[in-house]
């Protein structure tokens, strides 16, 4: 696809239809008939498609553990994709991969729930494609935080220096899960992809057009054997870091969070061996500071919706039935997962038989 042409519809689908499938996901972890953690992928629609859309069947996704959007943008089976999300032996790892370790061969696409090891998986599969399938390139999504990983540095230098086509897409939303990014990083995403010689392009990340334009430049650049690239995307996630995020609790069910939270603050203030008095208030003012410092920023992206924006792309008419075949489409695959599955003793269910 050309860099400076965007099919519209074929964007706005892909869109809708992750962004269904990770609403099921959401309520079928809310039912307790996902096993563990679910890391919603809510916000990060435009990315996802903006970038996909330039890639070849041959092209290779290195994905990190917010990796459904992708997996479904790249035309995954979705019921096979549901049963193994919510932990059934039925799903394409027989329900050991969970949602963050997903390894898909039909579709050229893995992910890693080990913050940072997309880069080296990356890095390998350009290798791989300069030996044996030239012309393509390998792409990975990682979040902000993770460039402060060791292993992330090293994929970056090893695919400047041996002009690699890969290109890393850093999904950047200020949060390291409940710590802000500056606080822990030195400098900015872009100074450090440029100091190691990548090629950087920036998007808005809820503008799926800024991202498909940004990101065309940098895989026609890398497909070329012109140099590896960098793409900076700002991003917004309304659910934070995964669902349960207690700082999304407190903006949503404050009396219901500060139950937990308060109990918890008074009982480490008041236990002698917990510090001075001086440090205890100083770490209160600290929690106070950071939620403060999430509710702005929440309330300040609460906007930035990029399915709601792309809407505009295709009309209300054309929306309004692409987003119905979608619906019924998404439903059809989460309701034959869910009667497959059942409900299930030890997944956060308490009635129901075993599997």
């Amino acid at each position: 696809m050309s860099t400076n042409r965007m099919d519209a519809g074929r964007i706005y689908r892909m869109m809708v239809r992750m962004r269904l499938v990770d609403e099921a996901f959401v309520e079928a972890w809310q039912d307790g008939l996902v096993p563990g953690e679910y890391h919603s992928a809510h916000g990060e629609e435009g990315i996802n498609a903006g970038v996909l859309a330039h890639l070849h069947e041959s092209d290779t996704l290195a994905l990190d553990h917010r990796n459904t959007g992708p997996f479904v943008g790249r035309g995954i089976d979705l019921e096979p994709l549901m049963l193994e999300v919510l932990g059934s032996d039925e799903g394409i790892a027989r329900g050991m991969a969970g949602h963050m370790h997903i390894f898909a061969p039909e579709v050229n696409a893995g992910a890693d729930g080990i913050v940072g090891a997309g880069g080296p998986l990356a890095v390998g599969q350009a290798v791989a494609h300069t030996r044996v399938n030239p012309g393509s390139v390998a792409v990975t999504f990682h979040g902000e935080a993770a460039m402060n990983q060791g292993m992330m540095m090293e994929a970056y230098n090893m695919a400047v220096a041996w002009n690699l086509p890969v290109v890393f897409v850093c999904k950047d939303n200020k949060w390291g899960i409940t710590t802000y990014s500056s606080d822990q990083t030195a400098g900015t995403p872009v100074q450090r992809a440029r100091g190691f010689g990548l090629n950087v392009e920036t998007a808005a990340g809820h503008k799926v057009g800024d991202v498909h334009r940004a990101a065309g430049k940098l895989i026609d650049r890398a497909r070329a054997g012109k140099g590896p690239g960098f793409l900076y995307v700002t991003c917004h996630r309304p659910n934070g870091h995964l669902e349960g995020d207690p700082l999304v609790g407190l903006l949503r069910q404050p009396k219901q969070q500060l139950s937990v939270w308060v109990p918890e603050l008074m009982g480490g203030f008041t236990n002698s061996a917990s510090g001075t008095t001086g440090e205890k208030l100083r770490a209160m003012v600290g929690v106070g500071r950071r939620a403060g410092r999430f509710t702005r920023d929440m309330a300040v992206n609460t906007r930035k919706d990029p399915v709601r924006r792309g809407r505009s792309l295709v009309g209300a008419e054309a929306a309004t039935t692409i987003e119905a075949q979608e619906r019924a489409e998404v439903l059809a695959a989460i309701t034959a997962a869910r009667a497959r599955v059942g409900k299930r003793i030890g997944f956060g269910v308490t009635t129901g038989g075993t599997r």
